[in-house]
């Protein structure tokens, strides 16, 4: 069991090539994550394989479970635009961190 503290969780928004869908997530693991979201099961309905949303642009990073639930939830049910200016305080030119991570 880890300790208080130690815990790791990330909520990210993903963008697809050309940068016209946003998808926000959460997770414990974000480069694992992002593997399975660049190599989803075959067949696979999900959201970010249907728009080709594959490249991280912007990421917080929590150690508490309910607050990267509470700032995901957050982050889905505001606008796009100000998403735009969330993603753009973080990463200016929206380069893709995929290989930061």
């Amino acid at each position: 069991m880890k300790t208080r503290g130690t815990h790791n969780y990330y909520v990210y928004i993903l963008t697809n090539k050309n940068k016209t869908v946003l998808y926000t997530g959460m997770t414990n693991n974000l480069k694992e994550r992002l593997h399975y979201h660049r190599n989803p099961l075959p067949f696979s309905k999900a959201f970010t394989t249907k728009y080709k949303c594959f490249f991280l642009i912007y990421y917080e990073h929590y150690s508490e479970v309910e607050l990267a639930i509470k700032r995901e939830k957050q982050i889905k049910g505001i606008s796009r635009l100000k998403k735009e200016k969330l993603i753009a305080s973080f990463n200016p030119t929206w380069e893709f961190l995929n290989q930061k991570i």
